[in-house]
């Protein structure tokens, strides 16, 4: 009979689900991404390390300012969020667009791990994202998310400081992801945004 040690090392992936709170398809997707570590039995079923999900869990904190930020209450909220890791962008992303002339929920995030792991419950409506941030990169995230049925309905946007050749030399990002230059184009942001809900009665 083996250690029960043992047994407590690992789980299935619908175990790491229920764990992480997210679907069996998306801890599936982040296996193969590398995000959890996980071996397939010689049956073909996977075994996901617990000590894997414990660190997805420690990063759990889902925004850099506390919860969720409605900007304007209304019947139908635009649910954005942004994926960031300068703090001065993201208060900056906070301040603009609360602004815009829409019902919404704002949620800002400060690193692509802790957004993956908010985005496994859920996509939003526009998920605004850079490139360049620590352990995840913006290019890592985006090609995880691409293939999330979760995210099947959400406008994707890449707002980054590299240029054109430095993004196609790194892999480039998913098909209809689309790509915008820093500083951070907050008109244009506001003209996709409008085109997802439509004309906006003031």
């Amino acid at each position: 009979m083996p250690p029960i040690a043992v047994e407590k090392s690992f789980c299935t992936t619908r175990q790491a689900a229920t764990l992480l709170g997210v679907s069996v398809g998306t801890v599936q997707l982040w296996v193969e991404s590398g995000l959890l570590q996980a071996w397939k039995t010689a049956g073909g079923h996977r075994r996901v390390l617990r000590d894997s999900v414990e660190s997805l869990l420690h990063k759990k904190p889902v925004a850099p300012f506390g919860p969720p930020v409605v900007t304007v209450s209304g019947p139908r909220r635009l649910r954005v969020m942004v994926v960031e890791d300068d703090p001065s962008l993201l208060r900056l992303y906070e301040a603009q667009l609360a602004r815009w002339p829409l019902p919404m929920e704002l949620t800002l995030m400060d690193n692509a791990i802790s957004a993956l792991l908010h985005l496994g419950r859920g996509g939003p409506d526009l998920l605004i994202a850079d490139l360049h941030m620590p352990e995840m990169d913006g290019f890592a995230m985006l090609r995880v998310l691409s293939q999330s049925p979760e995210m099947a309905q959400t406008k994707m946007v890449v707002v980054s400081g590299l240029d054109a050749d430095e993004v196609s030399a790194r892999g480039g990002v998913p098909q209809g992801v689309e790509v915008l230059a820093k500083p951070i184009p907050f008109t244009k942001l506001l003209s996709i945004a409008q085109g997802l809900t439509g004309p906006v009665q003031i």
